[in-house]
């Protein structure tokens, strides 16, 4: 496992983004690299926008298990993410979530107090 704290900050989901490249390459991942790095990057985008209050930060964890790499996004906001079947083509939100259910084999939220983690795996 290896995880990383982050402000709450536009700037950070390119760090976090490098920080799972970086995970990645340490644990000789190269299968699905780009789906993980662009479900990283959605869901640090949502964690910044809906779950982040100001003057908190969001943790990224990554876990490594039996062929599967985990990614979650914790922070401490309320409510719930859900995915966005109301976003139009033009629209400049609401489909990060949906990007994440398309390409990774599993996603969901679970409970932390306060707030929540969202999740997405990748097999093989």
């Amino acid at each position: 496992m290896r995880d990383r704290l982050y402000p709450r900050s536009r700037q950070t989901v390119g760090a976090a983004r490098e920080f799972t490249a970086v995970t990645l390459d340490a644990w000789g991942v190269t299968s699905r690299r780009d789906e993980m790095l662009l479900c990283v990057s959605e869901l640090a985008t949502n964690a910044l926008l809906h779950g982040v209050p100001p003057g908190r930060g969001y943790r990224l964890r990554l876990l490594r298990f039996e062929g599967v790499v985990r990614v979650e996004v914790h922070d401490s906001g309320g409510g719930l993410p859900r995915v966005g079947a109301g976003a139009g083509a033009s629209d400049e939100h609401g489909r990060g979530l949906l990007l994440v259910a398309a390409v990774a084999d599993a996603w969901g939220v679970g409970a932390r107090s306060p707030g929540k983690v969202v999740w997405c795996e990748f097999a093989g």
